[in-house]
């Protein structure tokens, strides 16, 4: 297996597939848990990701490809703030200078608040975006402990931003988001749809806008397969469903950042990270596939044009 990059380096990469001048890709830490509201440890979770990533196999065994050369820098994590609003401004400035340099932002976290200053940033670069969140919480409410940057909220500040978000795997959210976001509700892509629709994925890509903002909380995965995190619900998505999904969506619409969040370490056991670690992998392999719908919009032009010309 080949580990014999640095340990800091996402899957223990080599200099020639990590260059940062050079590498199409960028893993940014954010080891952050200023608002968990239960169980404490997805600061731990970055560094867990990385150590784990180094037993990834470059060879995708879906794809039967390997998928380093595009290159895979690994930045220095963002140091933890003092407070919320510090932190999300430390985050914003971090994602934006990745962007700026033209790299597909991936970031380890840590709570899933940090995806909001993320999405603010990413807008600034690629608007429109709309937004697929993997998630077994709602995350819409406005405050939440007196804290509109709580990971409770996270959501309710991506709407604020990006306007469109296709919620999958919710299975757990208040009266108070119920009521307030009726529409959002209304559209969740619950496990209880994905068991027994069979257009599941098709409704969500419907959700979505071209470009396309991922944020996958690893609770919204079931905790059979993904335990390691903060506040667990039976019923959500198997590895099968969350790749497929993942396929079509990096395949069909322009994936143009991503992130991995809520991972927290529970040792001797190591399943969750490297999940966490085998699905980051996998947003790098699916990213760089031929886009289906890019080429069935180039295929339905030509067919117009031989029709007027004849």
């Amino acid at each position: 297996m080949p580990v014999s990059g640095s340990p800091a380096n996402f899957m223990g990469l080599p200099q020639q597939y990590c260059d940062p001048a050079s590498a199409r890709y960028a893993v940014l830490p954010v080891p952050y848990e200023g608002t968990v509201t239960y169980k404490r440890g997805a600061a731990d979770g970055p560094a867990a990701i990385l150590d784990a990533s180094r037993q990834v196999e470059w060879f995708d065994e879906e794809l039967r490809d390997e998928f380093v050369a595009a290159g895979v820098a690994t930045c220095p994590p963002v140091p933890p703030a003092r407070t919320p609003a510090e932190e999300m401004s430390r985050v914003k400035a971090a994602a934006r200078d990745v962007l700026a340099a033209g790299k597909f932002l991936l970031t380890l976290g840590g709570e899933h608040s940090i995806t909001a200053p993320i999405v603010e940033a990413v807008c600034e670069f690629h608007r429109p975006v709309s937004v697929c969140q993997i998630d077994a919480h709602a995350d819409l409410r406005d405050s939440y402990d007196g804290s509109r940057f709580s990971h409770a909220c996270v959501m309710r500040r991506v709407l604020e931003t990006a306007g469109k978000i296709a919620q999958v795997g919710i299975r757990n959210f208040s009266r108070e988001e119920n009521d307030d976001c009726p529409r959002q509700v209304a559209n969740f892509i619950t496990p209880t749809l994905i068991a027994y629709r069979g257009d599941w994925i098709e409704r969500t890509l419907k959700l979505l806008g071209e470009k396309v903002y991922l944020t996958i909380d690893i609770d919204g995965l079931d905790p059979s397969i993904a335990p390691g995190t903060g506040t667990p619900e039976p019923g959500g998505l198997t590895w099968r469903q969350i790749t497929a999904l993942l396929r079509a969506l990096c395949t069909r619409r322009k994936v143009v950042a991503a992130d991995i969040v809520e991972v927290r370490p529970i040792p001797p056991n190591h399943v969750t990270e490297f999940l966490a670690a085998r699905l980051a992998y996998k947003i790098i392999a699916y990213t760089q596939l031929p886009r289906s719908a890019a080429r069935a919009r180039k295929s339905t032009k030509s067919k117009r044009t031989r029709s007027r010309r004849t």
